[in-house]
């Protein structure tokens, strides 16, 4: 049975359409609903998701620039060590160094030592504090004057000589303080050390506390230093 016989009667004698022609419009009808149906099944309203919300990242601290850490380092200094470098050096005068430097790097700075210098009472590996005088092959003088102590000995009344001007025991090197009367390369040492250790003497009566100074030695040494 042909398309044109199934169509209803009336289709049939109002149109007065071939067959073939009948055939040819239901095709075209066909293929037009199956474009409809796919328009219609595509424009359906899907779900949206909505964006995540973005965060603005804090404005950088002042003066920390993009990339870079605001934290400090761990045990780092914030400002270096302004120290003077003087003697047989080959670029002597004041420095500024990183915080930690010791006084082989304020030797490095200040050029080297001077060739035929003998660094052999220099402790090189000593950390510098700041405003200290690094000197270099030189050995300040001491006594402009002498008297002669009891015995050897050196009493708190009567001194083996005259300072120019009282030591700085925060700034005094390991040589400058074996100079004093009965310090030696040892005690000058504990000196040193004693105050890299407790960041500097505040006063002189903290020569108290390093190891070796007694009542009596204090007592000879009080006059000739400072903090």
């Amino acid at each position: 049975m042909g398309l044109s016989e199934r169509l209803p009667v009336w289709v049939q004698t109002r149109c007065g359409l071939e067959p073939r022609t009948l055939a040819a419009l239901a095709v075209v009808l066909v293929v037009a609903a199956a474009f409809a149906g796919r328009y219609f099944w595509t424009g359906r309203p899907e779900a949206v998701k909505a964006p995540e919300i973005v965060h603005a990242a804090p404005p950088p601290e002042a003066g920390v620039t993009a990339g870079a850490s605001a934290a400090p380092t761990p045990g780092a200094s914030p400002s270096g060590v302004v120290v003077d470098v003087s003697g047989k050096v080959r670029r002597p005068g004041v420095l500024t160094l990183p915080a930690g430097s010791r006084v082989a790097d304020a030797l490095r700075a200040a050029g080297g030592a001077r060739p035929g210098t003998d660094l052999t009472g220099l402790n090189r590996a000593r950390v510098l504090l700041d405003g200290e005088q690094v000197a270099v092959g030189v050995t300040p003088p001491v006594v402009v004057g002498g008297a002669s102590g009891v015995g050897g000995g050196v009493g708190a009344g009567a001194a083996a000589g005259t300072r120019a001007a009282p030591l700085s025991l925060n700034a005094a090197t390991v040589e400058q303080l074996d100079t004093l009367p009965g310090v030696g390369p040892v005690l000058a040492q504990h000196i040193v050390d004693h105050r890299a250790e407790h960041g500097g003497f505040r006063s002189v009566a903290e020569l108290r506390e390093v190891n070796g100074i007694g009542e009596r030695r204090f007592a000879d040494l009080a006059p000739l230093v400072r903090p």
